[in-house]
């Protein structure tokens, strides 16, 4: 397909998945400079004419809130160079955590987020795995919404599991994990868990019985790693072959490789939506850069992308 009408660009953190995606669309990725200055500030300019082009902008929004700024940033100066269209491109979409008030006095970080991306002029937002499905709501511009699973499917069929069981490790994710076993036609169990605050998890219990099954748990984050290798070791306990764990956005944090070693898991896999910058033996990636080279492509066909969803 011609590039004719469409440009690529980065930010910092994600030009490692953007030169994928680009490489995937046999096009070349967008010249942007970005100009730091020794106080913390930088400014965004683009290198070549973006005039009457549809730009899509490639960058997640994971901390430091410099990612995001940078976004911020990029989507203003198309806008301002007089670009067609602006599309951010947000694999993993930041501060999604923060999608209600579970609490008095407390910001909706998530919805705070969409606004300044509306506000900054963004025409569309590409995304994968939503720590919430209804916050596309936040959004009123169209929202694609991916999901990972197009990635992992094949990860699952490969491992040719006689015994294959999916769990979720919180009933927040019955939904997900719901969905994948409904796929594979196999049973699902979940983990019901209470937390004492933030990262910390309080007590853990089984709904379901793992005896004997190869039980892959299934969630969109792993933080600290907390849940899901207490997961993991309470399905060891009773009774399960083997445990492995899949998560769409790899944030790793604090303890999580230390843990992840420690525990039961023979393998967590993730999407490349964020960059794995630790040292565990047990965490591989898989890349979702054809999935957003392939959404892109159709918006520009103006073709439907529901084939697109697997699970």
């Amino acid at each position: 397909m011609s590039n004719d009408n469409y440009l690529v660009f980065s930010g910092t953190c994600t030009r490692y998945l953007a030169e994928k995606i680009c490489a995937e669309l046999n096009c070349p990725l967008g010249n942007l400079a970005i100009t730091r200055f020794s106080d913390g500030e930088f400014s965004v300019s683009y290198e070549e004419s973006i005039r009457g082009r549809d730009v899509f902008l490639v960058q997640s929004t994971f901390p430091s809130a410099d990612n995001l700024m940078e976004l911020l940033l990029m989507i203003d100066a198309a806008k301002r160079a007089s670009a067609k269209t602006v599309n951010a491109v947000i694999p993993y979409f930041g501060w999604a955590r923060q999608d209600r008030k579970d609490q008095p006095r407390v910001s909706i970080g998530a919805k705070l987020v969409a606004d300044m991306l509306s506000a900054a002029g963004i025409h569309r937002l590409v995304t994968m795995d939503l720590h919430a499905d209804q916050e596309q709501g936040f959004f009123d511009v169209p929202v694609d919404h991916l999901y990972a699973s197009t990635v992992f499917v094949d990860w699952i069929n490969n491992l040719k599991l006689k015994n294959l069981c999916i769990a979720s490790p919180d009933v927040g994710g019955s939904k997900r994990a719901s969905a994948y076993a409904k796929y594979f036609d196999c049973p699902l169990v979940l983990c019901h868990k209470t937390r004492k605050k933030a990262n910390v998890v309080g007590e853990m219990q089984v709904i379901g019985d793992v005896e004997g099954m190869d039980v892959i748990i299934v969630d969109d984050i792993v933080d600290t790693a907390g849940t899901v290798t207490r997961a993991a070791q309470l399905m060891m306990d009773h009774g399960a072959a083997s445990v492995r764990a899949l998560a769409s956005h790899c944030i790793m944090s604090g303890p999580a490789d230390e843990r992840v070693e420690a525990s039961p898991l023979l393998e967590i896999i993730f999407s490349d939506s964020i960059p794995y910058r630790g040292n565990s033996t047990k965490v591989k990636q898989l890349s979702c850069a054809g999935i957003f080279a392939e959404t892109i492509r159709r918006v520009e066909a103006n073709e439907s992308i529901s084939s697109q969803y697997l699970i």
